[in-house]
């Protein structure tokens, strides 16, 4: 793992997404003084449990994931308003989080997988596996490039940017490699995810269930005692 890290950003498709999948480690970075912004690509205005209207659910969501995020010391979240429910890897898609990794030039992105997770369908949503194929995408080749999205530099003078490494969350068993120990932020994680009202509130189990979660990956990856981790796909891009 790279040790100069300095600024990070998160792609995903939905609000709510990386609190589930890695808010307890976006918590560990922000408390070393890693800069944390978050690239949302949908305000999760197909989602909810209740009768919200519709119109009302997108800035309730983004309201909502604001409120998340800064329970996990991150201020800096922008959403680009697709869609929620038909994303897809467009070349639209890849140029917006283009625009994002050159306006914040992270050393490290943190996004979701774009293969299907078999054992857990759930995470492999549509739109999560469109968002992780498109940061995949402006990550190599066309942040990096100055040639690609030419307007990024012509028309708001934002040069190329090369990450040096990527982060997947939600990847099958196979492709895990790596875990973050989030015993000492998992009440932050838990803070975060209950700022979803509009999507966990019915959850009694919410806790349990996210720490019998990150348990077994502590166990898995040989954590002592009764510590707690969320686990990662990590690639080193040269």
């Amino acid at each position: 793992m790279r040790t100069d890290v300095e600024r990070a950003l998160v792609v995903t498709a939905h609000p709510d997404d990386v609190d589930f999948g890695a808010a307890g480690t976006v918590a560990a970075w922000t408390a070393a003084g890693i800069e944390v912004t978050y690239c949302i690509c949908t305000s999760g205005d197909a989602g909810g449990y209740d009768n919200t209207p519709r119109a009302a659910m997108g800035p309730l969501r983004e309201a909502e994931q604001r409120a998340a995020a800064a329970a996990v010391g991150v201020r800096d979240v922008r959403f680009l308003r697709y869609p929620d429910g038909r994303l897809t890897p467009s070349i639209e898609l890849r140029r917006d989080i283009s625009r994002e990794i050159r306006r914040v030039r992270p050393h490290r992105v943190l996004t979701q997988s774009p293969e299907i997770y078999w054992s857990r369908l759930g995470v492999s949503h549509p739109d999560h596996r469109a968002a992780g194929e498109a940061a995949l995408a402006a990550v190599y080749p066309d942040a990096r490039n100055p040639f690609a999205h030419p307007e990024l530099l012509a028309d708001e003078g934002l040069e190329a940017w090369t990450v040096g490494e990527l982060w997947v969350m939600g990847a099958p068993d196979e492709r895990i490699d790596h875990a973050v120990d989030v015993t000492d932020t998992f009440d932050r994680k838990i803070a975060a995810l209950r700022e979803h009202r509009s999507q966990t509130s019915h959850m009694d189990d919410l806790e349990s269930r996210l720490r019998g979660m990150t348990r077994r990956w502590a166990q898995r990856f040989d954590f002592p005692g009764n510590r707690l981790a969320e686990a990662f796909q990590v690639i080193t891009i040269g």
